[in-house]
């Protein structure tokens, strides 16, 4: 095998790996229906950029890589017309070490001025539907606006970087922190990437508790005047739940009357349920337990383990045991098995905390530790540290509050699922 070094020339590499194979011009003539001539040409450097097309079914008899062809060919190579249809064929073959050479190699090129080309490359990768290469075009875009001055195009990079990684539950953190970038360029988004980006963010912040940022966030988002898309109800509740857990009620409730006017499916739920967590927090049980069971009687199907959740916390403040083995019994009506959202997965998490809390408390410490551990990987699932280390804090708890030995089995289980989302952590 023929090794490819940038230095060696596509008609060096082809003769080479003909020479190799021990085939004789005519041959590889015949085959591949290219003249004699021409294949000469190439191997004796007469021919300096040869297309891609006439050398892809030479290399293909010779068993040389498409990778390998191109690489030699971009050396020399700067028009942007050639450079393309190598972007293209390395896309297509989703060689994504070739895929960044290319398309910086087309950045660098003189036919074009800078703004045409990352503008070329943004259309490209806005255009691909594969993530992997989507990424790797705007990482490019990126690296090359930054290194050049272009503002822009750092800004519509990392927008879209933004709102890819997002998506991805296991790295929130990460992703958090490639939005917080963006804030500098926040500027040079259109209105509408604008407007999409503070209130994606504001979700961000939500999922992972950064609940001063998500109303910072959203309450940007609402400077400008937005339209009242699905998207902004959304970001609103957030900034409510942040409020919520801030203890701020007084601002609370006078979102939930701004909130309470958008019309989306999901908002009587939500404005509901908030009102009745309002009264709980403020220790109006009272009010708040009717309130809640209604609730709970009520919402759709997505919101009932949260309902149920708040009245785990308001009967346990009241030590009502007798309502948590009623509540206990809802358990499949209130469970979501699809979760979509790390919300939705640290709400079953708790759900099973509190289940889990029970059983111990009334004597069934095996259904408990079961209980416990659906918990911990619930919580793994989403790298909800603060609620792993937390449910650890309570497991242990009740382990010495009531005196209980505990079997190696067992806390090999538990470190299992709390080591290993920890060192995913670090």
């Amino acid at each position: 095998m023929v090794d490819s070094k940038t230095t060696q020339t596509i008609g060096e590499l082809i003769r080479a790996k003909r020479t190799e194979l021990g085939i004789s011009l005519s041959e590889v003539s015949r085959v591949t229906g290219v003249s004699k001539g021409v294949i000469s040409k190439i191997e004796s450097g007469e021919t300096k950029r040869p297309e891609l097309r006439t050398l892809k079914p030479i290399a293909d008899v010779l068993e040389i890589p498409c990778e390998e062809i191109i690489e030699c060919c971009i050396e020399m190579e700067q028009r942007v017309s050639v450079l393309d249809v190598f972007l293209s064929e390395s896309i297509e073959i989703s060689n994504l070490s070739l895929l960044t050479k290319v398309a910086n190699k087309l950045l660098e090129s003189p036919q074009e001025d800078t703004y045409t080309l990352l503008e070329h490359l943004y259309q490209l990768a806005n255009k691909n539907m594969n993530t992997d290469i989507r990424l790797t075009l705007y990482n490019i875009i990126i690296t090359y606006a930054r290194g050049h001055g272009v503002p822009m195009y750092i800004a519509k990079g990392l927008y879209q970087k933004y709102l890819i990684e997002r998506e991805d539950l296991k790295r929130l953190e990460e992703s958090f922190r490639v939005g917080e970038e963006s804030l500098y360029y926040v500027d040079f988004l259109s209105d509408e990437e604008k407007i999409t980006f503070y209130f994606r963010m504001t979700l961000h912040a939500h999922n992972t508790k950064k609940f001063a940022e998500c109303i910072e966030l959203c309450k940007l988002g609402l400077k400008e005047g937005t339209p009242g898309t699905e998207l902004k109800a959304r970001a609103h509740l957030a900034m409510i739940n942040s409020l919520l857990f801030l203890e701020n009620y007084d601002e609370v409730e006078h979102h939930l009357d701004v909130f309470e006017q958008y019309p989306y499916h999901f908002v009587p739920d939500a404005t509901k349920i908030t009102r009745a967590i309002v009264k709980a927090k403020t220790k109006q049980f009272d009010v708040a337990i009717p309130m809640l069971k209604d609730c709970l009687a009520e919402v759709s199907k997505d919101l009932k383990i949260h309902v149920a959740n708040e009245l785990f916390d308001v009967y346990f403040q009241t030590s009502d045991m007798n309502s948590i083995a009623e509540l206990l019994t809802k358990e499949e009506e209130c469970m979501l098995h699809h979760p979509q959202t790390p919300y939705q997965h640290i709400s079953i998490g708790t759900f099973y905390q509190f289940k889990g809390n029970f059983m111990m408390e009334s004597g069934f410490p095996e259904q408990g530790k079961e209980s416990y551990l659906l918990s911990l990987g619930t919580f793994k699932k989403v790298n909800a540290y603060q609620e792993l280390t937390e449910c650890m804090k309570h497991i242990f708890e009740y382990f010495a509050k009531n005196l209980m030995s505990v079997d190696i089995e067992y806390v090999k289980r538990l470190n299992e699922v709390y080591n290993g989302a920890v060192r995913k952590k670090w």
